[in-house]
């Protein structure tokens, strides 16, 4: 910003740039974000994540040495490590497997889906096979703890005798399915979605808990000798 501007809303622009040069990781992070989001890992450069922090280069290396490791930072930062997180949540629950469900996919949404970290997802698909070695980071910090959550919490279903038995191994798919559509057309396929038929996000992740959770629970109540 010009330092014209700067007086204009009172602030010091050599302070402003003393501030900037003191940068944390978080802004620097909040830069890369934006930036992987916007333009994909393999165009995104590292000086111009310094500049949208409003750094040098060097400053940004200080923290993070390559951008590869921050990446790594951008992902455990909005994603991986919310997983403790969730953790302390599934063990505390005490609503039925339904209702948790219901309340994995809104919570998963508001966190994480209608938020920039979801373009991290359609980032790994589009670029995993020219990065195997992020590719192998995003399987170990994100898709094994979250599908492993997944599998513990339709178990609780099954054994608890709430949802009918089902390959739970499979039956992760069919709760990761829907909310991967719902990341593609918001970053990808919304683009070439009639305009006037637009997706209401909330309604869409309401009725697809609402699919999966009366269909397990459906078969579950049904009688001995019928599907």
């Amino acid at each position: 910003m010009p330092s014209s501007k700067l007086a204009e809303r009172g602030e010091d622009p050599q302070a402003k740039r003393e501030r900037r040069k003191e940068a944390r990781p978080g802004e620097l992070l909040d830069a890369a974000l934006d930036l992987f989001v916007e333009k994909g890992y393999a165009a995104t450069r590292s000086e111009e994540v310094a500049a949208r922090a409003g750094v040098s280069k060097g400053t940004l290396f200080l923290y993070f040495p390559s951008k590869e490791e921050l990446f790594k930072a951008v992902v455990r930062e909005n994603m991986s490590g919310r997983f403790a997180e969730w953790e302390e949540e599934f063990a505390a629950f005490e609503g039925s497997t339904a209702e948790m469900i219901r309340y994995c996919l809104r919570v998963w949404w508001e966190r994480i889906g209608a938020t920039r970290a979801s373009g991290i997802t359609k980032l790994m698909i589009s670029e995993a096979r020219n990065f195997p070695e992020l590719a192998t980071f995003y399987q170990q910090e994100v898709i094994r703890p979250g599908t492993d959550l997944m599998r513990r919490i339709l178990q609780r279903g099954v054994d608890r005798g709430e949802f009918a038995p089902i390959d739970v191994e499979y039956g992760v798919y069919a709760l990761v399915a829907p909310m991967i559509f719902l990341i593609m057309m918001k970053h990808s396929l919304g683009a070439c979605a009639p305009q006037d038929y637009p997706l209401d996000a909330q309604r869409y992740v309401e009725t697809m808990a609402d699919l999966l959770v009366n269909g397990l629970c459906a078969r579950a109540e049904a009688p001995r000798g019928r599907a």
